[in-house]
């Protein structure tokens, strides 16, 4: 009876311990937050695509299936159907496609229809979870580097949670929210290196952003920010001469052959394919695209006029970064009024991020969807302009004082408006107001109409106002998809293939994980309130 006495007061002390850590409860957060905004589904046809290239891997089935030609895939070696993507984000979801296909063959999901399936509601709810509380773990880590105290980090890991796009992509998965977490830990690790001189560290910096090239080619772009972010620290910290080109020959000898690595995987794969070590699948598509359709410009899908596609990723109703993510917004004020203040570290990561965000717009402006189509905002940039916005509050935090309360009235309303934008962004399926301009026209004010959506539907109001009409998608799945909460509970009641029991069960539980991630948040509150705002303050 003494030792199980005994082991119990250890277990209730571990417990103790885990919920008076503020970097367990930010996972603990970030997994239920990912948890309660799940729909069950992948989001969008990319990511249904990127599984069935997945699935391709380990079984026979094919990555593109021939009925989904024209609209998808592209003919490869042999004249075999493949998809265009790179295989990143198809690796990532490859352990859960294989738990999620056995479990969908149980016996008890036999008579279960497939909407959504067993395996697409395995796959999203595992790699979203996952992705989430990586992401606060790391970005946590990476506050606490830059010298923000415990206090300011969880904030800033809550706000990168909560107000920006990271939350909607959260629940659809595109590959953002992963380009998003190798992303920060290749700067992550790239600074622990310029701050303790460990090889190692530099080493996995370089993997993460390596890693990256796998998933998009372009993500190059962030391994050249993350390389100028090194070379602005060392320059402001002062480190010249022989000192700087010392530690700038162990960063090319380091890193330069783990990017010429994870190069050389995406140019295999490339090969595999299409039987060429240097296109890429975009001239592929465009090739045959214009083989079907001889009108197409010659420099399809590169057609866009710069300045149409520049000056929407800023300005235009449908896809503005400043509306889909107001949380830019208070970080280039709090940076261009506190700029002097900041460490050489927070203002090389300013321009790092800066960089990558215009570098981004520039590629994409010409391409013939610089908008991202289907897409909650400018998915394209959407992930340089959530990095851009990561030490916004951090920031408005540590120098609330000096800015006054007019810029901290300005940083609350930001926030909140940020936080509003995002929890809409959940509400619906993402193509219905795409399907809901076509008769509306352009432009059209996007959040503002999914505001009214959110109230029209609450009310019962869709029909009254105009927003309901059966003619907009010919699909009758779609039309199922959009007339409900995206949320795994409410779809499955509205689609109404599941039994009563598990509509009912699912219900339980989503409503069990909202007041667990209540909970969590409230003794987070407490723990960070009790830390205080010391620098130093340890963690248990």
């Amino acid at each position: 009876m003494d030792n199980d006495a005994q082991s119990t007061r250890k277990t209730m002390r571990t417990c103790r311990s885990w919920f008076s850590n503020p970097q367990f409860l930010l996972a603990l957060a970030a997994g239920l937050i990912a948890f309660v905004v799940q729909s069950g589904e992948l989001g969008t046809s990319d990511t249904t695509h990127r599984l069935n290239a997945t699935h391709a891997f380990w079984t026979s089935s094919p990555p593109v299936f021939p009925d989904e030609y024209p609209e998808f895939g592209v003919h490869g070696c042999g004249g075999k159907l493949q998809t265009w993507y790179g295989i990143g984000q198809s690796l990532l979801m490859l352990p859960q496609d294989m738990v999620g296909t056995a479990i969908a063959h149980l016996p008890i999901f036999a008579r279960y229809g497939d909407d959504p399936s067993v395996r697409d509601i395995f796959v999203s709810y595992v790699t979203n979870m996952l992705l989430a509380v990586l992401t606060a773990l790391v970005c946590f880590r990476f506050l606490r580097q830059l010298g923000f105290t415990v206090n300011h980090a969880v904030a800033g890991v809550l706000a990168l949670l909560i107000c920006t796009t990271h939350l909607h992509y959260t629940q659809n998965m595109m590959e953002n929210n992963y380009i998003f977490l190798l992303t920060l830990t290749g700067f992550l690790w790239q600074y622990e290196w310029l701050q303790t001189g460990s090889r190692r560290a530099l080493f996995w910096g370089s993997a993460a952003f390596g890693l990256n090239l796998l998933t998009r080619l372009t993500t190059g772009l962030d391994l050249v920010a993350g390389g100028l972010f090194v070379l602005l620290v060392l320059w402001w910290e002062k480190r010249r001469g022989r000192e700087l080109w010392r530690r700038c020959r162990i960063y090319l000898a380091t890193a330069l052959p783990v990017y010429i690595f994870f190069g050389l995987l995406d140019r295999a794969y490339q090969f595999y394919r299409f039987g060429s070590f240097f296109n890429t699948y975009v001239s592929v598509v465009a090739k045959e695209a214009r083989l079907r359709d001889p009108s197409l410009p010659a420099n399809y899908p590169f057609e866009t006029p710069f300045h149409a596609g520049f000056f929407g990723a800023l300005f235009a109703p449908e896809k503005s970064i400043f509306l889909f993510d107001p949380l830019l917004i208070l970080a280039i004020l709090v940076a261009v009024i506190g700029w002097k203040r900041f460490s050489p570290a927070i203002r090389a990561y300013g321009i790092a991020t800066l960089f990558m965000l215009l570098a981004y717009i520039c590629f994409y402006a010409r391409y013939t969807v610089w908008s991202g189509d289907f897409a909650w905002g400018d998915r394209y940039v959407s992930t340089s302009v959530e990095l851009a916005a990561l030490l916004a509050v951090p920031l408005l935090l540590r120098y609330r004082r000096e800015f006054g309360r007019f810029v901290w009235g300005i940083g609350v309303f930001l926030v909140a408006a940020s936080a509003v934008v995002q929890a809409a962004s959940l509400a619906f399926w993402l193509p219905l107001e795409i399907y809901q301009m076509e008769t509306l026209g352009h432009p059209t004010f996007v959040i503002a109409l999914r505001i009214k959506n959110i109230v029209a539907f609450a009310l019962g109001k869709m029909d009254a106002w105009g927003l309901n009409n059966h003619a907009m998608t010919e699909d009758p799945w779609d039309y199922v998809h959009i007339t409900t909460w995206n949320i795994l509970p409410w779809l499955l009641k509205r689609v109404g293939v599941a039994p009563a029991w598990v509509v009912h069960v699912a219900f339980a539980v989503w409503y069990a994980g909202l007041a667990a991630l209540a909970g969590t948040l409230a003794r987070l509150w407490i723990v960070t309130k009790r830390l205080g705002a010391t620098p130093s303050a340890k963690l248990s």
